[in-house]
């Protein structure tokens, strides 16, 4: 199947032959369906906190984060094209069409929002500079087309090509801000560790770095001087060793022109790695697009400090668990031991368990407790696309709870879609982890993936139709095998920007 150019090119990509061959198998085996119990509501697993015990979190984190290395983790290496899918559709429509009808057709009503409310984007004057006929006056003379192309393409803004992170977002009297550049605000209000400094750690890509790193050298200072805090900024890109094989229909290897092998990304799991990467006692995880203005940050900040303070205070109990079972612990210890990890981190115990003799029931509970911890805000469903918190059945028989995502799931098992339709709530990526042990080591965090838990998906390249297989996703295989706790926090803390007219949104509004 492989030639020796072919080794070669796994070689220089790090890529064992054993994991290619593996990558294989799963396009022809699949992967098994995720098989989800009931979802997690208020009432099953999802903790709401009155605002006296939300307090009670803040101060816990608030005492505690201080002699703790804090990081933010931001995923930020996504391109913004799909933010402006619309707007390419109507400059190829408007090719052969008339601009001023076109802009009337119901399939194009994004269009038109956007040319009428074009005033209210944070990159409005940046904009104007790339358009020496006037804004204005390609408005009033249908000239749409101009106008998007000077936003979207090379010549101009570049903004179909760039990082959302890279983008103007917001407008502030004294300027505009990137998301990229409100993470650091972020970063300041619940993210300085014991040192005083802000740890933020961004995965881009590799033609895009140069950039970010250019945007934060340009404006690091001022914010360190505004906001009385220095910040320590890394970037990562994901490894050449995670990209993923490309089979043809019948699975056999996708080979280019050259007869070269496709590789592909291997989706956000593969940040798993780079996760891995950092020492630190405590990671926020955040998408680079869920940002706001300052005028409504607080409760952002307000709920970042409570899931902060639910997982040191969860890391402290379990800490003393491990412990004690390492020790000579008494009978009731080991029953507060045992409802800790069914109860607390919802972990619901297979019937082989009860017929364990207590030496093994004590080395179940110890493996359970000694785990990474993840702490993830869940918010009400609206109808946004993506994955929710249900309980799941695991391969050691157990049930706990985990975000899954809707591919996950048998879509020809009636039972299980009906079951996708309870979910109450949704995942905003609102998470915060520790990722070391009792004894201050550091997980190896690849040892809690789950591999079965992939996607495939058909794509196309120059006509030719191909199966792309994306890695377990960051916050649902990959984190498969780590103690969760779902919390739920308010929808006002999630603001995504999927396409361009969300910035419009009041949210991203406020001044």
């Amino acid at each position: 199947m492989f030639t020796d150019q072919d080794l070669l090119q796994f070689q220089r990509r790090g890529i064992l032959l054993d994991a290619i061959i593996k990558q294989i198998q799963y396009f022809s085996d699949g992967f098994p369906y995720t098989k989800i119990k009931e979802a997690a509501t208020v009432d099953n697993g999802i903790l709401v906190f009155t605002e006296t015990t939300q307090a009670q979190y803040v101060s816990i984190y608030e005492k505690k984060a201080v002699f703790k290395l804090v990081y933010k983790f931001i995923p930020a290496s996504g391109a913004a094209s799909r933010m402006f899918k619309a707007l390419f559709e109507f400059m190829d429509a408007a090719k052969s069409a008339n601009q001023s009808e076109l802009i009337e057709h119901p399939k194009h009503k994004a269009i038109k929002q956007f040319i009428e409310k074009i005033d209210l984007f944070a990159f409005k004057e940046l904009l104007e500079q790339q358009l020496p006929d006037g804004l204005d006056s390609l408005i009033a003379q249908h000239q749409y087309a101009t106008i998007l192309s000077a936003l979207l393409e090379e010549e101009g803004l570049n903004y179909g090509n760039l990082p959302k992170g890279l983008l103007q977002f917001h407008r502030y009297p004294n300027g505009t801000r990137t998301p990229a550049e409100e993470h650091l605000v972020e970063a300041a209000h619940y993210g300085k560790s014991t040192d005083g400094k802000a740890y933020l750690h961004f995965t881009v890509s590799p033609e895009h770095q140069a950039r970010f790193e250019a945007l934060i050298q340009e404006k690091q200072n001022a914010y360190e001087a505004l906001l009385k805090v220095q910040f320590d900024i890394s970037f990562s890109q994901q490894y050449l060793y995670t990209d993923t094989i490309a089979v043809d229909m019948d699975n056999n290897p996708f080979r280019l022109d050259d007869d070269t092998i496709l590789f592909r990304p291997g989706g956000h799991g593969a940040l798993i790695e780079n996760l891995n990467d950092l020492d630190a006692d405590l990671v926020f995880i955040k998408n680079i697009d869920n940002v706001v203005p300052d005028t409504i940050k607080s409760t952002t900040h307000h709920f970042k400090k409570v899931i902060g303070g639910v997982l040191l205070n969860a890391q402290e109990h379990i800490f003393e668990h491990l412990e004690c079972l390492e020790g000579n612990y008494t009978e009731d210890e080991f029953i507060e031991a045992e409802q800790y990890v069914n109860f607390t981190l919802c972990t619901k115990f297979p019937a082989s368990y009860y017929q364990l003799p207590l030496i093994e029931k004590v080395q179940f509970l110890r493996t359970k407790l000694n785990r990474p911890i993840r702490v993830c805000g869940m918010v009400k469903n609206e109808g946004e696309p993506g994955g929710g918190p249900f309980w799941t059945e695991n391969t050691d028989g157990t049930v706990s709870l985990q975000i899954v995502e809707s591919a996950q799931l048998d879509p020809n098992d009636a039972a299980q879609m009906n079951l996708l339709q309870t979910s109450s709530h949704f995942n905003p990526v609102d998470i915060v982890c520790s990722m070391k042990n009792h004894k201050g080591e550091k997980f190896n965090l690849l040892e809690y993936v789950n591999p079965l838990q992939g996607f495939i998906a058909e794509k196309s390249l120059g006509g030719r139709n191909l199966k792309a297989l994306e890695l377990p996703g960051l916050w649902n295989g990959s984190m498969s095998d780590w103690n969760t706790i779902f919390v739920e926090v308010p929808l006002l803390t999630f603001n995504p920007v999927k396409q361009v007219n969300d910035l419009l949104r009041p949210n991203h509004q406020e001044k």
